[in-house]
């Protein structure tokens, strides 16, 4: 019989979740990497790990780790999003914003998703979806209007009178 049982498992998990919620992703990642497997939680071992590895600016090997996550739960928001950050930061947009478009589809509300899109699809120098995407995010949710004049991946719209516009607003709420 095991001596590994579902609830110690569970804590195991719990406490490295623990240390993520305190921004030391290190100690997280020494419980993940602890074991070469994780029966009855594979889904959410993975996932923490994909997080523990994003926080180290580990974006390839955290990729690993949350593409796991999203064969066991493909309609998960938050590994997609995980996804798209890592995915941003390895110099894949594509996959970026194919992942944040799926997640899109599932949450269509969700202004954050809508905010990512128009990041890295200004990153890809297609203004007219990072334009739009950005214009939901904004109805959906106002307040990110003040991170616009800080963010650096709209240079690219810099200029443009859309962008402008809504960058105008944005200053103008502050």
């Amino acid at each position: 019989m095991s001596s590994i049982t579902p609830t110690r498992i569970r804590r195991q998990l719990e406490e490295a979740e623990g240390y993520l919620m305190l921004e030391m992703p290190s100690y997280a990642l020494g419980i993940l990497e602890s074991r070469s497997e994780w029966p009855t939680m594979p889904f959410e071992a993975s996932f923490l790990k994909g997080e523990a590895l994003r926080c180290l600016d580990r974006y390839r090997e955290a990729l690993i780790s949350l593409e796991v996550a999203a064969a066991l739960r493909p309609d998960d928001i938050a590994v997609a999003l995980a996804q798209g950050w890592c995915y941003k930061r390895t110099n894949r947009l594509a996959q970026a914003v194919d992942s944040l478009e799926r997640a899109a589809r599932h949450e269509p509300e969700n202004a954050l998703i809508h905010y990512n899109l128009a990041c890295y699809w200004s990153l890809a120098s297609n203004a007219s979806k990072a334009l739009e995407e950005l214009t939901v995010a904004l109805r959906l949710k106002p307040e990110l209007r003040r991170l616009i004049p800080d963010e650096s991946d709209f240079n690219t719209l810099r200029g443009n009178s859309t962008f402008e516009r809504l960058l105008r607003d944005a200053t103008a709420s502050k």
